[in-house]
């Protein structure tokens, strides 16, 4: 029988020494499961093995003859930023680990540390090599697969299913003249998916957003009807309103839930009558543009509470979709990082920095109260006051400490309580494991590589944990 090799990438191990190579490839065989291995002792040829691709992760010595491990490193990064690097090296020294991590090393070891130090960084490594190219797949299956025009949600990036479902709707219901609710919490990106509604609307009218919070009755009516002259003092001129300025294409109004009562009935009649009376002028005109409103506030609540008019929220909820929050698609902060990381250093006149391999695991774990909005707001921070070498985590430490600071529950790894210690007998350990099994298989979708890292376990090692369950021992 073939055993399969994992992971699904190329692990180059580099040294001019056999004896270590060898040593180091059976111990990551028989502790990790590591299989799909591949070993260098000569310098010179490593560029050329990477340059045939299929390596995701090298380990690499830096006492070599030809090309030392520092050269090998600042190559690596500037032809395959994309392969994560560990030194492996008989050098005790903090200023040559520094220079390393400068150059973009995930990790540093010593080749006298304990086993399982080695083994577990490089599995730290492998899992998030994995991560990111399980985020590739999904970015590029956007590209591919289930939307007609993906073109039109490509200022949204994200690999999340909700998120492809909301566009597969939008898709769906964006030539339907019906109103069209938005609904999600500050910072999701709802004008973004406005915006792709109405380019896939197929109108040949503008786009035309108007934010009515803070709109007093009479400001709202103004705004979106227009007045005639002489409608109320200072009124010396006509002004057409933003529904005219929409004709032929898409009224965006947002926070919609923040309207009062009354200019809640005036949209009503706009939507129930298709058309509208501007500010002094009894000859009403005609509505010509598709109507799209978004809110972060929940509307159906707000109704229960007589907050919101039914019949409006009724006439509202035609179509409808809920974006949501960052912290739910957590999948999908490594796409966005690296997108604002090019996006800030365009603006801001600077070289792309590459983030430290630690920063998408610390992202991850916040809670993001401003989602999207925030996150780029922390790229953008950060990239502004960076000099050289991997992106520093310490402005994102800072946001993240101010986030937790403000009273707000926005970390999500809090200790749990021991899962055991209501049960009057406790389960022996096989079939504590079993449980465990089950419960990561169960959530990773029935997907072996996903429910291998829930557990932090190989994937080898899962399957014949499977196989185990499946014969009854």
């Amino acid at each position: 029988m073939t055993v399969p090799t994992y992971p699904d990438f190329g692990i180059l191990l580099i040294d001019d020494e056999p004896a270590w190579l060898k040593s180091l490839s059976l111990t990551l065989r028989s502790c990790a499961g590591l299989t799909n291995i591949t070993t260098c002792q000569d310098s010179r040829e490593v560029m050329g093995i990477l340059d045939q691709g299929g390596i995701g992760l090298v380990l690499l010595d830096l006492t070599m003859p030809y090309l030392c491990g520092e050269e090998l490193l600042k190559r690596i990064g500037e032809c395959h930023p994309e392969i994560t690097a560990i030194v492996v090296s008989g050098l005790n020294q903090l200023e040559t680990a520094v220079r390393c991590m400068k150059l973009g090393a995930f990790d540093y070891f010593i080749k006298t540390d304990e086993e399982d130090r080695i083994v577990g960084g490089v599995l730290r490594a492998v899992r998030m090599q994995e991560m990111q190219r399980d985020y590739r797949a999904l970015s590029s299956r956007l590209a591919s697969g289930g939307l007609r025009h993906p073109e039109a949600f490509g200022s949204v990036v994200t690999g999340d299913r909700g998120m492809l479902a909301v566009f597969s709707y939008i898709e769906a219901v964006a030539n339907s003249p019906q109103p069209l609710l938005i609904q999600g919490e500050s910072g999701v990106g709802k004008e973004l998916i406005a915006q792709a509604a109405h380019q896939l609307s197929g109108c040949r009218g503008k786009l035309v957003t108007v934010n009515v919070a803070g709109l007093d009755d009479t400001v709202f009516a103004d705004t979106l009807f227009g007045h005639v002259r002489g409608a109320y003092t200072g009124a010396d001129s006509m002004r057409r309103g933003m529904v005219e300025e929409a004709a032929d294409g898409t009224l965006f109004l947002d926070e919609i839930g923040d309207l009062s009562i009354p200019s809640q009935v005036k949209l009503l009649r706009l939507l129930q009558e298709g058309e509208f009376f501007p500010l002094g002028c009894d000859i009403p005109k005609r509505l010509k543009a598709r109507v799209i409103v978004a809110t972060h506030q929940d509307l159906e609540a707000k109704e229960r509470e007589g907050k919101f008019r039914r019949d409006l929220y009724f006439r509202l909820r035609t179509h409808q979709v809920q974006i949501p929050p960052l912290r739910e698609r957590v999948a999908d902060i490594p796409l966005l990082l690296d997108h604002f990381l090019t996006e800030a250093a365009r603006t801001l006149g600077k070289k792309k920095p590459h983030p430290a391999r630690d920063l998408a695991p610390l992202l991850a774990g916040y809670e993001f109260p401003g989602n999207v909005r925030e996150l780029k707001a922390m790229v953008f921070d950060a990239v502004s006051l960076h000099q050289e070498g991997p992106l520093s985590t310490a402005s994102f430490v800072k946001a993240v400490g101010r986030g937790q600071g403000e009273g707000t529950a926005v970390v999500r790894q809090a200790p749990r309580k021991n899962p055991f210690s209501g049960f009057p007998e406790l389960p022996t350990f096989s079939a504590a494991a079993g449980f465990l099994v089950m419960e990561a298989m169960d959530r990773a979708g029935g997907n072996q590589t996903l429910a291998a890292r829930l557990l932090g376990i190989s994937q080898p090692a899962l399957s014949k944990r499977l196989k185990m369950l499946k014969s009854g021992e």
